[in-house]
């Protein structure tokens, strides 16, 4: 084979002589060499789609994480609202407890329901309606937008400390509330006496059994014998004998140096240190003691002295 090899500097031509031996050796130069490129091109093309395939994978696994993220962010919250349904559930049940101490009417205050809410639905549009073209929104006028996972967690966040605060807050009134009940619990504003009817008051008036003019402690109730007599408060009974002068007796210590006196009665019901409250039966009326009839000899005393008990029995509660 002959090869003729032109330059335009030499400005002529050169012929080399190869041999078929020397063809051979040529044309398996450039096979090993085209061979090398194409292996080098589908190594490229390989390293290129691994790299896409890399790309994806970590697409998808940034993907995963956001979902994790979300999920975790979602049963966080769904945590902290099962809280502050807890929360409510205690706030609605002291909320009926106070309700019921203050002497409103359960259907007042139905702390079960949902308060109602509502409103005019938005109509600010950004599109092309019917009536013409876009209506862009006015000054000062909210454009209605989805929440985001991390606003609704703040919301959460001060909604839960108004809900402690409110707790705190009832928890407050529902002391003063308990304090104002026990104090008109411990004071002698009820009736002694079921059925009673006033028969002497309490003061200056003429002795039943002496004719002069004396002091009368406490007031006197007449009703039949039996009726039963019934503690005006709650306390501990401190006297429960027979007394020369009123008969069988029962005296009961309220607190705060107050002392209520239940005599010439029948019957005792109670013993000494016995804990009563207010409208428990201690006693029966009867005529023992010092006594012209049937009746209940009633006294309020306040550090030993004898106070009107009038000024009690009239006290509401």
């Amino acid at each position: 084979m002959n090869v003729i090899i032109v330059s335009g500097n030499l400005g002529s031509g050169k012929t080399i002589a190869l041999n078929g031996y020397q063809v051979a050796g040529l044309l398996a130069v450039l096979t090993l060499a085209i061979a090398m490129l194409v292996t080098g091109a589908q190594a490229a093309m390989g390293r290129f789609s691994g790299s896409d395939t890399m790309f994806g994978d970590a697409a998808a696994l940034h993907a995963d994480d956001g979902q994790t993220v979300l999920r975790e962010s979602i049963d966080m919250m769904a945590t902290r609202l099962g809280e502050m349904q807890a929360r409510l559930l205690r706030l609605d049940t002291l909320g009926e407890r106070l309700a019921r101490s203050a002497g409103f009417k359960p259907q007042e205050f139905m702390f079960d329901q949902a308060p109602g809410r509502g409103g005019a639905a938005p109509t600010v549009s950004t599109g092309r309606g019917a009536a013409g073209p876009a209506v862009a929104p006015g000054p000062g006028v909210a454009i209605p937008r989805e929440l985001s996972v991390g606003e609704l967690g703040q919301k959460l966040d001060l909604l839960s400390r108004q809900v402690d605060d409110r707790a705190e807050r009832l928890g407050i009134i529902e002391s003063i509330v308990s304090l104002d009940f026990a104090r008109r619990t411990f004071v002698p504003s009820g009736m002694p006496v079921v059925g009673g009817q006033f028969s002497s008051n309490f003061g200056w008036r003429i002795d039943p059994f002496s004719g002069r003019n004396t002091f009368h402690d406490g007031v006197d109730f007449f009703a039949e014998p039996g009726t039963p007599i019934v503690a005006a408060a709650s306390g501990v009974v401190t006297v429960a004998e027979f007394h020369a002068q009123f008969g069988n007796m029962v005296e009961i210590d309220h607190g705060s140096d107050l002392i209520t006196r239940y005599a010439h009665a029948s019957v005792l019901h109670v013993k000494v240190g016995d804990v009563v409250r207010r409208g428990h039966r201690i006693a029966d009326v009867g005529s023992t003691g010092r006594s012209t009839g049937p009746h209940l000899h009633f006294e309020v005393r306040h550090r030993g002295l004898a106070q009107n008990p009038n000024r009690f029995l009239k006290t509401t509660g």
